[in-house]
């Protein structure tokens, strides 16, 4: 890639215009580097995302869902990824970016390691600058002060991203519960309210929903959330939306009417804010345990049965997770919610599988050939290598 050129009014401004000190992140000077040529295709959709200005558009995920809401048959669609662990990891995501921002998603996310928080800027800008696809970067409270939380917004900002999906996050490795970092916060609530007071409107702000209850939430026998558990988690989600929440994404789940009653549940206590539905395909039986026993997520006995009759049947278990992953959407589709986030965990064949059945992609941009980003894409991947080590 173009070593993460970010646009700006002044040219291409390099990426390595950041660094991180034990302070946390900080902006330092930038170079020039030149814009590289793009095929017909591409030109047609940087077209697409310039001013009258030439200045590209960046929008905020909200935005894009609303106008969206006005029209009758459009349906949007967006997808998730993790930084790269491994040098062959770096290259696969990077020429799987390429592959699948010919798909035009209205917006791709990009998951936050505090472990390696510079990685994870770089694939944000990538993303937003390079692919021009607008992007969401998650930003966690784990292991994060204030003061860190602060430099990665300002890096961000400059970087042109709008939207951040505000996370309490994961306890620290090797910790059963959440620990608040010192000088940090304690919740996505206190990430939620300081980003508005900080930044006011400029960003768009996205928060997690629980269809199911947050997994720390108290469980019943039957594996699901203590009906007091669950209500109390609503509350918090207005909470979230009341503090400046412009947008729900959903955790995983495999029961849709879980899901529904979950949307329905929102609306009646006034979360009136888009709920967009995260989707996880199933593309291996280890993948599919581990998620379901992290995030608690009730699976439905039919689809245990079917899975128990396969589970050593790598090829039948990811033609069974796309048949199910279209299903699911199917029946999301039909109730009139017309945003769809897929958890692709940087695999690209069961998503696309299941956007062809549904008639939201087409098949040639599929098997396209390969971009002319490719010089860009070496340079890039060079790049990353170095800091993964």
């Amino acid at each position: 890639m173009l070593l993460l050129s970010l646009e700006s009014h002044h040219g291409w401004i390099s990426s390595d215009a950041y660094w991180i000190t034990t302070g946390g992140l900080s902006l330092k000077g930038g170079d020039q580097r030149k814009k590289p040529a793009l095929g017909v295709e591409e030109r047609e959709r940087e077209r697409e995302r310039l001013d009258r200005r030439g200045q590209r558009k960046t929008m905020k995920v909200i935005e894009k869902i609303n106008a969206a809401s006005k029209e009758e048959n459009q349906v949007l669609f967006s997808f998730e990824y993790f930084p790269p662990r491994t040098h062959v990891g770096a290259d696969r995501l990077l020429q799987q970016l390429d592959r699948m921002s010919a798909h035009s998603p209205a917006y791709w996310d990009i998951t936050w390691r505090d472990s390696a928080a510079k990685l994870s800027l770089e694939m944000a800008n990538v993303m937003q600058n390079i692919f021009s696809i607008d992007t969401m970067m998650h930003l966690t409270c784990t292991k994060m002060s204030i003061e860190t939380i602060d430099h990665a917004l300002q890096i961000i900002k400059s970087q042109g991203i709008q939207n951040v999906l505000a996370l309490r996050g994961d306890p620290p490795l090797g910790q059963d519960k959440f620990v608040k970092a010192e000088g940090g916060f304690e919740s996505a609530l206190d990430l939620v309210k300081h980003v508005r007071n900080k930044h006011g409107d400029y960003f768009g702000v996205t928060v997690a929903g629980y269809p199911e209850a947050h997994p720390d939430v108290p469980r019943n026998d039957d594996g699901l959330p203590s009906s007091e558990g669950y209500q109390n988690d609503l509350v918090y989600l207005k909470r979230k939306v009341d503090a400046g929440a412009e947008l729900i994404i959903t955790q995983l789940f495999f029961d849709t009417n879980i899901f529904l009653k979950f949307v329905n549940d929102c609306r009646q206590i006034g979360i009136n804010c888009p709920i967009v539905p995260g989707i996880f395909p199933i593309s291996d039986m280890r993948g599919f345990l581990k998620m379901t026993s992290l995030c608690k997520t009730k699976i439905p006995s039919e689809i245990t049965a079917a899975l128990e009759s396969i589970k050593d049947n790598e090829e039948a278990v990811r033609a069974y997770g796309i048949h199910l992953g279209t299903e699911i959407c199917k029946k999301i589709l039909g109730h009139g919610i017309k945003t769809l986030h897929f958890y692709t965990i940087n695999k690209e064949k069961p998503t696309l599988s299941i956007l062809m059945n549904l008639g939201l992609i087409s098949e040639r941009k599929v098997s396209r050939p390969l971009s002319t980003r490719q010089e860009d894409i070496k340079r890039m991947s060079s790049k990353l290598k170095k800091m993964l080590g």
